[in-house]
């Protein structure tokens, strides 16, 4: 299977199954010296594992992740870090019954029709356990932001048809409820939608935003390795993930040039600064240097137990109740994905960009130890 590679120097391989043994990834590209241990790996995992709430699978695995090479002494080497999380609790014999039937909504179908057959346990490589693999070499990626004073935090914007009020806007209370929303009152409103929702054997999608702030200028290639074409293809490989939009977006057809146009200004200490973002903070493919904001549209959750149509596999019409533990809202979990996703393309793009001027080169190779 191709495909499973992510990035061109920092770079990231995902490995292993919904039902398998356990699920990984090998980092490549890391530079050595940075501090890492486990618990700074987990306390992402733990914002992705299950069995949060009752508005998330109740599979019940605590998703504790094993650095098996690439660390010394509490600091990375600079050779491929590979990571490991075990499979626990996972029921096959919830899915044997799926393994002649396609399930509305997932890959079952392109599976079989790619590979003549499929690992129906829980999806195999398209479940979203996948992400474990991401999370934790999106903790990498975040580490190595961080010493840059680059920071990316997303948030549930909506879900179902209930938005945020960014006069509530708290991060704290976005990382406090189960809905990761930063508006308590819409939080609680989600609440009461999804107890109907999931009484009603059906499930509901939303909007995950994105915010990178201290962002650096000049990061991006104008043609093909655009910043915002590179953080698309990031998050659009999310499973979930139909939809992705920066800046202003899909709304910026609405309006004119002088609208959505952002004048720059330059201070008297020779700072630029942007009156507006309608841009998202990438203009021609390269980062302007404000902050870049996205948004991601995760579709509902496709194993629901109400009633549906489908095929089996000798072409017959039938009827399915999809059995097994399941996301009601993808949203709550998929957050930290988003942005570990994005941190992995951002670095990339800024290892990348160290070589864009040969006066940069210079230096680096001229400086004094």
């Amino acid at each position: 299977m191709a495909g499973s590679t992510f990035g061109e120097i920092f770079r990231i391989s995902t490995w292993g199954e919904s039902h398998g043994k356990g699920l990984g990834v090998v980092v490549d590209g890391c530079p050595a010296g940075i501090e890492l241990c486990e618990e700074d790996i987990q306390k992402f995992l733990d914002r992705r594992k299950p069995g949060q709430s009752q508005f998330a699978t109740q599979r019940s695995e605590d998703d504790a992740v094993e650095i098996m090479s690439g660390i010394f002494e509490g600091k990375t080497t600079g050779t491929p870090i590979s990571m490991i999380v075990y499979n626990k609790t996972q029921r096959s014999s919830d899915y044997s019954e799926i393994s002649n039937y396609y399930r509305p909504g997932h890959a079952d179908y392109t599976f079989d029709k790619k590979y003549g057959f499929r690992d129906y346990r829980g999806g195999g490589r398209s479940s979203g356990r996948e992400t474990i693999g991401r999370v934790a070499a999106g903790a990498i990626a975040i580490k190595i932001l961080e010493s840059l004073n680059i920071t990316v935090t997303a948030y549930a914007k909506s879900i179902g048809n209930i938005e945020i009020d960014y006069e509530n806007f708290s991060m704290v209370d976005a990382r406090s409820n189960p809905f990761s929303m930063p508006d308590k009152e819409a939080a609680e409103k989600v609440a009461e939608y999804a107890k109907q929702k999931m009484s009603d054997k059906d499930s509901i999608g939303g909007i995950i935003e994105c915010v990178v702030k201290n962002m650096i200028p000049g990061i991006g290639e104008p043609v093909f390795e655009k910043l915002d074409a590179n953080l698309a293809k990031a998050i659009m490989s999310i499973g979930a993930v139909k939809g992705f939009e920066i800046g202003d977006g899909f709304e910026a057809a609405k309006v004119t040039g002088l609208i959505n146009n952002d004048h720059f200004r330059c201070d008297t200490d020779g700072n630029v600064s942007k009156e507006s973002n309608h841009a998202g903070g990438v203009l021609g493919g390269i980062s302007d240097g404000t902050d870049i904001i996205f948004r991601a549209a995760v579709k509902p959750t496709p194993s629901i137990a109400a009633i549906q149509s489908t095929i089996d596999r000798q072409g017959d019409n039938i009827e399915v109740s999809i059995k097994g533990r399941h996301d009601p809202i993808i949203v709550p979990r998929a957050v930290v994905v988003v942005e570990a996703m994005a941190a992995i393309s951002l670095v990339d793009m800024i290892f990348i960009g160290m070589t864009s001027k040969i006066d940069d080169i210079v230096d680096f190779f001229n400086r004094k130890e």
